[in-house]
């Protein structure tokens, strides 16, 4: 045996000696101390039945190469299966091959199944439909370029159409070409609109006013780069640009103009276009694309079924100034909604009387001074109301939001977060806020037991505590800041516990959700670098680490829900068949997660008032439509010690 194996590791040190952990098992059946390296009798420590009762367990699963993804968005679907979608995963290598992946992970028989992916859906938005399939919509059209690395002048170009006869279609590949010759070529597809016609009263030469009609000219917005290398590509002031094999009205009515193409840095670009996921034929089908292109965007599914689609950087590298969208999953079709500015990756919450709560909590693009305020968005009257009182409101980029169970109280917890962009400061504050209050103002929680903290996740449990672990307290991890610590939060005491800790970092690019046994998934996570001294290049972790919950060790029979309501309306009543009737003590539903960037607006748990039966329980689903939404829930029925049942699938219509 080398004598390295006896050196206690930093880490170790820190797991094993002077926690409170090893103190409290020192009096056990353990082996001694002297003579096994300390990790080995932390593992021994963690591997008793009164740990694991009392802090619970993780375990690690190493998926096969061949179906290894960087996990960048989890949705839990209605058959249990989790949707891993990666895209090109933030590598540019996959960007350029078009290797775009989504990978199917079934957790009850831990089977792995590929998907065609047919666009990169890196950093797109999505979120479950009522019928299951999974809205995705966005993505990736650019990767950034810093300003050191453009190599070719490149910026937005205005694409004009005077003819209002007809649109005007551009093709990617369009070349635009300058007073003096110079060729710069377009990077996406567009659609230009016809122009208008205004008739306006317009005074003549006699001072008398008479109907003249007007030609509004259209445009549409275009990211354009020089076709040759050369400082001399530059352009600083307004350009018009003739399109290249254009001649005669063609020529004269379409045109480009730009006045800013230059070496400054080139942010990621969004695509506008969207899919559905069908769990059925575990396939993408391609609907209508959105008006707006959109890459950090996020969407919310609202009380009529439709999808609000919000924020998000355009085609062109600009963050949208508040052109915000609906889908309609009927018809297939966007269309138009209330103009509201947000940041990226917004936390937006559906509130029991139809309107939006912002919590503050966002992924960070976007000033830091503008969108960062909470507010309730009355989206059918476009109006927004400040909700004071968010502490460190500009500490909030990269925060998770929960809607603290049971989602009747109308409670949202913001959970730590970091200053804007590459900033080294994060914030251990959390905050509530009561929704359902006449003024509405939040209220300071408990700190964070880890301190600072950014990309936490927080993940709601059935038995309506709030599970969070991971994340790290500098930017993407930097200096070895992932934080190796899980928690629980109870609403009830406003308090927090400590959990096992993971064992797995996850920092940017990390997700965890709950799955229908009861268990917490974590997935990714994509450092800055490699190392503690920033200087090595990153891996991104593909591993995925499971939590097994305390309540769980508990001992003894977990209750059953063995039948009942698959279909349940809301409003109406719904009966479920158990052997253990006499030990419930709480019936939830639970709405699936669906997960990016510790943005999870999806989540929620509605408690359900019920009676017991000669065969088991009955109950009412709410009739509010805004505190259940329509859509696959999860049953729970949790017993007098907590423990929960395996979740039973119902479609709430």
């Amino acid at each position: 045996m080398s004598e390295s194996f006896f050196q206690p590791t930093l880490r170790t040190k820190r797991l094993a000696i002077g926690s409170t952990v090893f103190l409290a098992f020192t009096g056990m059946n353990a082996p001694a101390a002297v003579g096994f390296a300390q990790e080995k009798y932390h593992q021994y420590v963690i591997s008793q039945p009164e740990y694991k009762r009392q802090y619970g367990s993780w375990t690690t699963l190493n998926i096969p190469e061949e179906f290894q993804v960087n996990a960048i968005h989890a949705t839990l679907l209605n058959d249990g299966k989790v949707l891993i979608i990666a895209g090109s995963g933030n590598e540019k290598d996959n960007f350029k091959a078009g290797t775009f992946k989504t990978l199917l992970w079934d957790p009850v028989a831990n089977t792995y199944k590929l998907i065609k992916t047919p666009a990169d859906m890196f950093c797109s938005g999505h979120v479950s439909l009522a019928d299951g399939r999974v809205l995705v919509a966005g993505g990736t059209l650019r990767y950034e370029v810093l300003k050191g690395d453009v190599t070719k002048a490149g910026g937005t170009m205005q694409v004009r159409n005077e003819d209002p006869n007809r649109s005007r279609k551009v093709a990617k590949g369009t070349v635009f070409v300058s007073p003096s010759g110079d060729e710069y070529i377009t990077n996406d597809d567009l659609t230009v609109p016809a122009a208008t016609k205004v008739t306006k009263m317009v005074k003549n030469k006699l001072g008398v006013k008479a109907p003249k009609t007007v030609v509004v000219t259209a445009q549409q917005a275009v990211f354009v780069e020089a076709k040759a290398k050369g400082k001399d590509k530059v352009i600083k002031k307004m350009t018009q640009f003739r399109v290249k094999g254009l001649t005669g009205n063609s020529g004269e009515t379409l045109y480009g103009m730009a006045k800013a193409i230059n070496f400054n840095k080139q942010d990621y670009q969004g695509i506008k276009a969207a899919y559905e996921f069908d769990p059925n034929t575990e396939m993408y089908v391609k609907v209508e694309s959105m008006q707006y292109a959109r890459w950090y965007p996020t969407l919310v599914q609202l009380a009529d079924n439709k999808i609000m689609t919000v924020s998000g950087l355009d085609d062109t590298g600009y963050i949208l100034n508040g052109q915000n969208e609906t889908y309609d999953p009927k018809t297939k079709t966007w269309s138009p909604a209330a103009t509201h500015y947000f940041p990226t990756y917004p936390a937006l919450f559906l509130t029991a009387d139809q309107k939006l709560f912002y919590s503050g909590s966002n992924g960070g693009y976007g000033p830091p001074t503008k969108g960062r305020v909470p507010g309730i968005w009355d989206y059918k009257k476009n109006t927004f109301t400040v909700v004071p009182g968010l502490r460190d409101a500009n500490t909030r980029e990269t925060s998770p939001s929960v809607l603290l169970p049971p989602a009747q109280d109308q409670k949202v917890m913001v959970l730590g977060g970091g200053k804007p962009g590459e900033s080294k400061v994060s914030t251990a504050h959390t905050d509530i806020v009561d929704l359902s209050a006449e003024d509405p103002k939040f209220t300071a929680g408990p700190d964070l037991p880890t301190g600072g903290t950014r990309y936490l996740s927080a993940v709601i449990m059935p038995d309506d505590t709030v599970f969070t672990t991971g994340g790290s307290a500098d930017y993407r991890g930097k200096h070895g800041s992932d934080i190796l610590k899980a928690q629980t939060y109870h609403p009830g005491t406003n308090t927090f516990t400590s959990a096992a800790d993971p064992t797995v970092g996850r920092d940017y690019h990390s997700e965890a959700l709950l799955l229908p046994d009861g268990r917490v998934v974590t997935f990714g996570s994509n450092p800055l670098f490699g190392d503690k001294n920033d200087t090595l290049p990153p891996t991104f972790e593909k591993r995925i680490e499971i939590y097994t919950p305390a309540y769980l060790y508990q001992g003894g029979k977990r209750p059953e829900v063995t039948g009942g309501t698959a279909e349940a309306a809301r409003g109406a009543s719904a009966q479920f068949t158990t052997p253990d009737a006499s030990k419930i003590a709480t019936v939830r539903l639970m709405r699936p997660s669906s997960v990016t960037h510790v943005t999870d607006v999806q989540q929620r748990s509605i408690a359900l008032n019920f009676t017991k039966t000669a065969t088991g329980i009955k109950t009412v689903i709410p009739k509010n439509p805004a505190l259940v939404p329509s859509g696959w829930y999860m049953l729970f029925v949790t017993d007098k010690q907590g423990v929960p049942s395996v979740a039973r699938w119902v479609h709430v219509k």
